[in-house]
């Protein structure tokens, strides 16, 4: 139920290779691009695991047999960091959309509780949901929009989480909590570590502050 894209050298690699990169990820509008070309790639792999119909097609000289998606597709992002990374699947798949605002809540112990507090969906039930969020830390965040979702809209028949940049904590802690016959986890990479406030190391910093500023 893991998929790491990198594990195969493609151009991927420089996308990903830039918003690591000190001297070139402070370009905001490049990293939003490369965020956004990251997750073409990765539509273009999940979509060799959806359901396809065939579909007749008439051209100016005669008719044209095609393999269409059939599933009905709903993509869903956490705000802010998500939305190039969103963006680049919307590029590629006709589908409905979700949002939901997540955000760390600070304790005074330095440690951190993930409040949900808004969720913004079309129906999932019966759908195919990707559920896309750039960086897969501690993986709890994203368990908890997941679990946000299906309470709000139902379940579907199969979610795809996709993350840019990932730590080995945070994909343990996603295949322990789903069902690997409902779900399916891809990477663009895998990192090794996590900080002792739960940055992905090395990872490439505050994803959202490189996209769109730091804030306050």
């Amino acid at each position: 139920m893991v998929k790491i894209l990198n594990k195969e050298n493609t151009i991927l690699n420089k996308f990903l290779a830039q918003m690591r990169s000190k001297s070139i990820q402070g370009d905001s509008m490049r990293f939003r691009r490369n965020m956004e070309r990251v997750a073409e790639i990765m539509a273009y792999e999940i979509s060799k695991e959806l359901n396809y119909k065939t579909e007749m097609v008439e051209t100016p000289l005669g008719i044209a047999k095609v393999e269409c998606i059939s599933d009905k597709v709903v993509i869903a992002t956490i705000l802010r960091a998500g939305l190039p990374f969103h963006q680049g699947f919307l590029n590629y798949f006709d589908a409905d959309n979700g949002f939901v605002s997540a955000y760390r809540k600070s304790r005074p112990d330095g440690s951190f509780i993930v409040d949900v507090e808004y969720v913004s969906t079309s129906s999932l039930a019966g759908k195919t949901l990707i559920l896309v969020d750039p960086m897969l830390a501690t993986g709890t965040s994203l368990m908890l929009v997941y679990d946000a979702l299906i309470r709000r809209a139902g379940e579907p028949e199969h979610t795809h989480f996709a993350a840019a940049f990932a730590s080995e904590q945070g994909v343990e802690y996603v295949l322990k909590h789903t069902n690997p016959e409902k779900c399916t986890l891809w990477c663009a990479t895998v990192d090794p570590e996590l900080t002792s406030k739960s940055y992905i190391v090395p990872g490439i910093g505050d994803a959202g502050d490189l996209a769109y500023g730091v804030k306050l």
